[in-house]
């Protein structure tokens, strides 16, 4: 190793506990600068801007919404008059909540995954969350019954949970005023992604691409992927009002991915009024229910898809996604309980 990168190695080394130090000091600060502040309820997350996560796009929305009701909510802190605290899965700063934590105030822990059978490989990532949840819970939303079942086939018992499915923001997701007809045309099938994770599709996307009949079928990806695709049209992350026009301009949306507990583009999608070709995994068959049709392998996928050209009417009318003001009222009720 060259001396520069021996400095720069010695600097990487030396930062790490000064950022540690110095996240401490601002927790300590925005702690003492909260002990005479009141809001009606905090969340700790870390929000990013989309296009982003599934569940970075569900609060960004819950937050909305719960602000439009006239609540005021704060962000990754909470003051000494605030009654209750959501906190994500483990998308945080751990000791700064624990900082902030106190008695008096109502902690509802909000969990997905269980992370290591989503993301394929066990990190600890969720030997952490437990611990959290069992540390400073005194309830857990989880986001669908398989999630919920998951973790506890996996020896995880959470503090007080309940199910209560994701929902999207129907201002932006929602079906077009008028469609054409398939009369003439190929079926426009689209599936999108954030996560590049291979257990998102990429199976089936590559089998797609190398196999789907393109004179009766066209697909569209949007997102991020690392599978390898020459005859699938590839778009790239696009914000939520972009995206919601594009699937706007499908007939089908295809679910791929694998062992996921309540995936918010599902959601989106079927909110877009789109019936769905859903991998029978994680919590897609409670999600889509009979608004479209399931399959184990992605050879099956043509056959699917021929079926919901042929049902598309029948799938479209069975479509049903929760509000974006109920799924608001119950987290209310756990926030409140």
């Amino acid at each position: 190793m060259s001396i520069s990168n021996i400095t720069r190695a010695s600097l990487r080394t030396a930062a790490g506990p000064a950022r540690t130090l110095a996240r401490r000091g601002r927790a300590e600060a925005d702690w003492l600068r909260t002990r005479r502040g009141r809001a009606d309820l905090a969340i700790f997350h870390e929000f990013r801007p989309p296009p982003y996560g599934g569940g970075n796009q569900f609060l960004l929305a819950l937050r909305r919404e719960l602000e439009g009701r006239g609540l005021r909510v704060e962000t990754n802190q909470l003051s000494a008059g605030t009654p209750a605290c959501l906190y994500n899965s483990f998308n945080f700063d751990f000791g700064r909540l624990r900082r902030f934590a106190r008695e008096g105030a109502r902690m509802v822990h909000r969990v997905d995954g269980p992370i290591g059978v989503y993301r394929g490989f066990d990190d600890g990532t969720d030997r952490r969350i437990a611990a959290v949840n069992d540390e400073l819970a005194d309830a857990t939303i989880l986001q669908s019954y398989y999630s919920l079942e998951r973790h506890r086939e996996l020896g995880y018992e959470l503090r007080e949970p309940v199910v209560i499915h994701n929902a999207v923001d129907k201002t932006i997701f929602h079906p077009p005023v008028t469609r054409d007809g398939l009369s003439g045309r190929r079926l426009r099938v689209i599936a999108t992604s954030w996560s590049d994770n291979p257990r998102k599709g990429a199976d089936a996307l590559e089998w797609l691409d190398r196999n789907l009949d393109l004179d009766s079928y066209e697909l569209t990806f949007a997102g991020r992927t690392q599978a390898k695709l020459e005859r699938i049209e590839v778009v790239g992350p696009l914000a939520s009002d972009p995206l919601a026009e594009l699937m706007r301009g499908h007939d089908v949306y295809l679910a791929a991915s694998q062992d996921d507990p309540c995936s918010n583009a599902l959601l989106e999608a079927l909110a877009c009024g789109l019936p769905v070709a859903f991998r029978r995994s994680g919590g897609h068959p409670e999600l889509v229910g009979e608004a479209g049709i399931g399959f184990d392998d992605p050879e099956e996928l043509p056959g699917v898809f021929s079926r919901l050209a042929a049902e598309l009417d029948v799938r479209r009318a069975a479509i049903r996604v929760p509000a974006l003001s109920e799924v608001a009222d119950r987290y209310l009720e756990g926030l409140r309980a």
